[in-house]
């Protein structure tokens, strides 16, 4: 696992060889994307979860704009497999430049 990197609004992201995630920690609990690695220019966001005690705080938006921050800062891809950062995306025409679609 490499060194975890910090974004805006307290998102850690945690990555390993071939699997990561964007976490946001709240009292306890933890609301994360996770993504698969398919190659270094391209990653796969596969699914975002959000405990209840989160909804309508817009943790699930800050996940995303965290992966979006990492892909153009990074100079990878995503494609966007999780229902909920693609309607992000179709929301954010600004992001289109870090989507795979």
């Amino acid at each position: 696992m490499t060194e975890p990197a910090t974004f805006p609004g307290g998102v850690i992201r945690e990555r390993g060889d071939t699997k990561g995630r964007y976490v946001l920690r709240r009292d306890g609990e933890e609301a994360e994307l996770t993504f698969s690695i398919t190659s270094p220019t391209l990653i796969i966001a596969d699914h975002t979860g959000v405990p209840d005690s989160f909804r309508g705080t817009g943790a699930g938006k800050l996940l995303v704009e965290a992966l979006v921050a990492d892909a153009r800062a990074s100079g990878f891809k995503v494609m966007p497999l999780c229902p909920f950062v693609n309607a992000q995306r179709k929301r954010h025409p600004e992001w289109a430049d870090v989507f795979a679609v």
